[in-house]
């Protein structure tokens, strides 16, 4: 079976591995280190972290300060707040001010779903991605989080990157490659595509042995960058497989599904299907329960690439 790790505590791992060859790398957390797993940072670091408590428009602004100061802040809270309550104070003091602020939106996704509807972001990737001069990245599993918290680093300008909290399969190993930009290829396929991005890679694979039951061969690449979308990997395998499903544990809305889909009416129209959650809040639950409600799982994945191949004809 294969191995599931947290997510956060990948990118626990990348910020102590920053923190030691850094000096001028600083945490700032919401009253959350313990569940976001800054705690590790705060402990090794202490005159570099900062609790700037339940005031997720103070750890935006507060990071913009340490920013125009030559620092590179890693500001962390809940994703569905951080991108809410602080969206103008990443909008102006970050994204339009153009500072290297890392904004962290931890309990990402269905994660968070046994806290609560509320608590439950579905639209992080969306607010995020609509802002100019940001780039986003959803890592699939701990090994690859631990890669973009490095990759970052050595990155200009602002940054969302989005960690859930649950374990999830790990589907990266140490030697896979990592580049912002760049997608990874998970499997080659000829009949179509499925494009992945966060947790919901294993789904995807899943879906493709699925698939290939049936005599379809499934390409499955992963875009753990939304934004700058690697875009001539997505157009060159749509080019060769005729149709495209997208998968992601996000709305469809304004993410993976709606970069593709912008893509692909501009330079090569071909048959799509969005598989994520579609125009609703989320629910109480569990991670499980609500990958089942909103079907994102393998089989779901692998009923939206049928249907792409029939419109494909």
């Amino acid at each position: 079976m294969t191995d599931k790790r947290e997510p956060r505590d990948g990118y626990a791992e990348g910020l102590l591995d920053l923190g030691r060859d850094h000096d001028d790398v600083f945490v700032l957390d919401g009253d959350c280190a313990t569940p976001n797993y800054t705690a590790r940072f705060q402990e090794a670091h202490p005159d570099r972290f900062f609790n700037i408590g339940i005031a997720e428009c103070d750890i935006v602004g507060t990071a913009a300060g340490l920013a125009a100061a030559g620092k590179v802040p890693f500001a962390n809270a809940y994703a569905n707040f951080l991108t809410g309550r602080g969206f103008d104070q990443v909008r102006v003091s970050v994204a339009y001010s153009e500072r290297k602020v890392v904004i962290v939106g931890h309990n990402a996704g269905t994660s968070a779903a046994q806290e609560g509807a509320t608590h439950l972001p579905l639209e992080d990737v969306g607010l995020m991605r609509a802002l100019p001069n940001m780039t986003v990245i959803v890592p699939c599993d701990a090994v690859e989080m631990r890669k973009a918290v490095h990759a970052i680093y050595n990155l200009p300008g602002p940054v969302y990157l989005r960690v859930g909290k649950l374990p999830v399969p790990v589907v990266t190993g140490p030697d896979t490659p990592f580049e912002i930009g760049k997608a990874v290829p998970l499997r080659a396929g000829s009949d179509v595509t499925i494009l992945t991005t966060g947790c919901t890679a294993s789904e995807a694979l899943g879906a493709a042995e699925l698939l290939a039951r049936e005599g379809i061969d499934a390409e499955v690449i992963h875009l753990h960058t939304i934004k700058p979308l690697d875009a001539e990997a997505v157009l060159d395998s749509v080019r060769r497989t005729g149709c495209v499903v997208t998968i992601e544990e996000h709305s469809i809305i304004g993410a993976l599904g709606s970069a593709v889909a912008e893509l692909l009416g501009e330079h090569h129209p071909a048959p799509l299907e969005r598989v994520g959650t579609r125009d609703v809040f989320g629910l109480s639950g569990t991670m499980d329960e609500l990958f089942d409600h909103f079907g994102l799982r393998a089989a779901n994945i692998a009923e939206a690439a049928r249907r792409a191949r029939a419109r494909r004809g």
